[in-house]
């Protein structure tokens, strides 16, 4: 079990990578992981919609965002509907794709990472343009930036441990 900042991260990173993929796979769309693109902290160029969850346990304060362009909220929205419902940040039934996506990513990396307690909240839904989020500069915080490849579009994946 994950039980300083540094493996706990480790863990998440790990579990939720593959989770994005998977839950991306099982609706028919490729995510391909750019590793060479990885950063520390908060990079997120493009982004117009993003979904917050908070990841809650004994000792453990954890965040994770997933922030997307315009091409991809499109791409999910149309694979999510089966092409029913068209992208609209304004529209709170094209929003909520994202929010269950987070859900679905964030259900299934807790599963992965297998650490006793973990539990996470309701999405926080946010859109506009060039959202930007802006970490805590504590030392005690770590954050990550994963970015994915979906069609033309990017999605960013956002893991931060307080501890």
């Amino acid at each position: 079990m994950a039980t300083d900042a540094g493996s706990l991260l480790a863990t998440l990173v790990n579990s939720y990578t593959g989770a994005l993929i998977s839950v991306s796979h099982t609706v028919g769309i490729e995510a391909e992981f750019l590793k060479s693109e990885i950063s520390a902290g908060i990079n997120v160029p493009g982004s117009r919609v993003a979904a917050l969850i908070c990841i809650v346990g004994k000792d453990i304060h954890s965040t994770a965002s997933l922030m997307v362009d315009l091409t991809a909220f499109e791409t999910y929205v149309s694979a999510f509907t089966g092409g029913m419902i068209k992208a609209d940040t304004e529209d709170p039934m094209s929003m909520s794709v994202l929010g269950e996506m987070t859900n679905m990513i964030s259900g299934q990396a807790l599963i992965k990472a297998n650490i006793p307690g973990l539990d996470i909240t309701p999405p926080q839904m946010l859109s506009g343009e060039n959202i930007k989020a802006i970490p805590p500069r504590k030392p005690e915080v770590k954050s990550f930036t994963l970015p994915f490849k979906v069609n033309n579009g990017k999605v960013f994946l956002i893991l931060s441990v307080h501890g």
